[in-house]
C-alpha cells in the first residue's frame, strides 16, 4: 500500500528558555498569569504614589521633605537592598525557584504597609492626644506616614530586585519586546482606572483606596505566585576565592568585580538611569503643579486616562517594533522626541488648557519610551547574572534618585513652587540620556550589533 496518502506531520511551534519549553497555549498561559500580576503589580504603583504624595503635603510635609521621603528614600533602599537581594537570587536554587521566593517573602511585606497607611490619620491623631501639645496631630500623622511609607517601600524594593529577574527566567528572549509591550498595556490600563475614577478621591477616601490596594495586590499577586513556574538552573558560579563561599566579604569583592569593572556595563546602566530620571522632575511634582494652577483633580485625571489611552494602543505595536529593529534604535529615537516635547512644554504652557495638552504629549512619549527600552536590559545583560548586573543598575540609579529629587524639591522651594522648571531639568537629562545612548550604540555594535551580539562576561 503506498505511503503517499499518509498526512503529513504536524509540527508545533514550540519556544524554549533554559530548561522550560512552551507550546503557543503555554505561552498564552504564561503570558496570561504573569500579566494578570502585573495588573495588581501596576494599580499599587499607579496609586499609591500619587494619593501619598498629597497627604504629605496636607499634612504640612514642604517640597524639600517630600522628594526626600517619595523619590531618595526608596533610592536609598534600593541602594542597600537591591544589590543583597539580586546576588542571592540570582544563586538561590530551591524547589520554587530563585525568584518566587523573594517574591512570597515580600509581598506581605508590601500588604501591611499599605494597611499602616490607611490607618495613620487615626493613629496620627490618637497619638496627638496622648502627647498634649508637644505633638501635633498633623506632624504625628506624617511620622506614621512616612513609618508605613517606608516599610511599603522596603518590600517594593526586594519586589522590584526580581520581578524582571523572574520575567527574564521564564519568558523566551524572541518574545520579550511583545511581552513588555503587552506589560506597558496591563499598566496604562491600570492607569487609565485609576484616573478616571479614583485620583479625583484620593484626598477624601485615602483609607479606602489604600486597603483597596493592599486587598488587590495580596491576592492578585500571590496567584500570579502560585500558577507561574520556574524552570531549572544551572549550578551557581563557584567563588573565585576557594574556601570563602558564602561569605560576606567575598561576595561584596565578586559582586562589585562583576559589576563596576566593565565600562560597557556603566555605559548601559547609565544610559538607562539618566533616561529614565528625564521624566522624574515633572512626574515627581504633578499633581501640586496642577494644584498650583487651580485645575482640578477630576479634570487631571480624565486628560491622564486618555494619555494611558493612547500609550495603550501603541504600546503592543512598539513593543513589536523593538523585536523588530532592536530596543536600543527605537529607544534612541524616542527619547528625542520626548526631549523636544519636554522643551517646547517649558516653552509655550501658559494656561491651563495648553497645561492639558502638554501633559497629554510628554506622557504618550513618556510611556512610549519604557515600552521602548523595557526588554533592553534583558536582551544586553549576560542571563546567568541578569538580576545581579540590573541591581548594579539599581544602585546607581538609587545614587542618582537619593540627589536628584530633593535636588527638584529644594529647586522648586527656592523659586516659589515654579513647577515650570520641572520641564528644564527634564530636558536636560533627556538630552544627556540621548549622547549616552549613542555612545552605548556605537558599543553595541562592537559586540555583534542586532544580528549577533554577545554579551561580554
Amino acid at each position: 500500500m503506498s505511503n503517499a496518502s499518509a498526512p503529513p506531520a504536524v509540527t508545533r511551534k514550540v519556544w524554549k528558555v533554559g530548561t522550560l519549553t512552551y507550546t503557543a497555549g503555554g505561552i498564552a498561559a504564561l503570558f496570561v498569569w504573569l500579566l494578570w500580576g502585573d495588573f495588581a503589580w501596576s494599580m499599587r504603583d499607579r496609586s499609591i504614589p500619587p494619593v501619598i504624595t498629597l497627604l504629605f503635603k496636607n499634612y504640612g510635609s514642604p517640597d524639600t521633605l517630600t522628594g526626600i521621603l517619595i523619590g531618595s528614600l526608596p533610592a536609598l533602599l534600593g541602594l542597600v537592598l537591591n544589590p543583597i537581594v539580586s546576588y542571592r537570587s540570582d544563586r538561590l536554587r530551591s524547589r520554587l525557584g530563585r525568584r518566587i521566593p523573594y517574591l512570597i517573602l515580600s509581598t506581605p511585606v508590601i500588604v501591611i504597609g499599605l494597611v499602616g497607611l490607611a490607618f495613620s490619620p487615626p493613629l496620627g491623631t490618637m497619638l496627638s492626644h496622648w502627647f498634649g501639645p508637644v505633638l501635633g496631630a498633623s506632624l504625628a500623622t506624617l511620622v506614621f506616614l512616612a513609618l508605613f511609607w517606608t516599610l511599603f517601600e522596603v518590600g517594593c524594593v526586594v519586589s522590584m530586585a526580581v520581578f524582571n529577574a523572574l520575567v527574564n527566567d521564564v519568558v523566551p528572549q524572541e518574545l520579550l519586546g511583545r511581552f513588555y509591550g503587552l506589560f506597558r498595556a496591563v499598566s496604562l490600563f491600570a492607569g487609565m482606572l485609576f484616573n478616571f475614577w479614583i485620583v479625583g478621591k484620593s484626598e477624601t477616601h485615602h483609607m479606602a483606596i489604600f486597603l483597596g490596594m493592599a486587598i488587590l495586590y495580596g491576592i492578585g499577586f500571590t496567584v500570579m505566585l502560585v500558577k507561574v513556574k520556574e524552570g531549572e538552573y544551572p549550578p551557581p558560579p563557584e567563588p573565585r576565592e576557594p574556601g570563602q563561599a558564602g561569605g560576606f566579604l567575598p561576595a561584596v569583592r565578586s559582586y562589585f568585580r562583576d559589576c563596576f569593572t566593565k565600562p560597557y556595563y556603566l555605559l548601559c546602566f547609565l544610559s538607562g538611569i539618566i533616561g529614565g530620571a528625564a521624566n522624574i522632575p515633572f512626574n515627581l511634582f504633578v499633581l501640586l503643579y496642577v494644584k498650583s494652577i487651580g485645575l482640578s483633580l477630576e479634570t487631571y485625571g480624565k486628560y491622564i486616562a486618555l494619555t494611558y489611552l493612547i500609550s495603550f494602543v501603541v504600546s503592543y505595536p512598539l513593543g513589536a517594533l523593538a523585536d523588530r529593529v532592536h530596543p536600543m534604535r527605537l529607544t534612541i529615537a524616542v527619547q528625542v522626541v520626548f526631549a523636544l516635547v519636554t522643551l517646547a512644554c517649558g516653552l509655550f504652557i501658559e494656561s491651563q488648557t495648553s497645561f492639558l495638552v502638554g501633559l497629554v504629549a510628554l506622557g504618550v512619549m513618556a510611556g512610549a519610551y519604557y515600552t521602548a527600552s523595557a526588554s533592553l536590559g534583558a536582551r544586553l545583560l549576560p542571563r546567568a547574572k541578569f538580576a545581579e548586573l540590573s541591581s548594579a543598575g539599581g544602585i546607581l540609579g538609587a545614587g542618582v534618585n537619593i540627589v536628584l529629587a530633593p535636588a527638584v524639591g529644594f529647586i522648586l522651594d527656592q523659586s516659589g513652587h515654579n513647577y515650570r522648571y520641572t520641564f528644564y531639568m527634564g530636558f536636560v537629562l533627556a538630552v544627556v540620556s540621548i549622547i549616552l545612548f549613542i555612545l552605548l550604540y556605537r558599543r553595541f555594535l562592537q559586540y555583534g550589533g542586532p544580528a549577533g551580539y554577545v554579551a561580554p562576561e
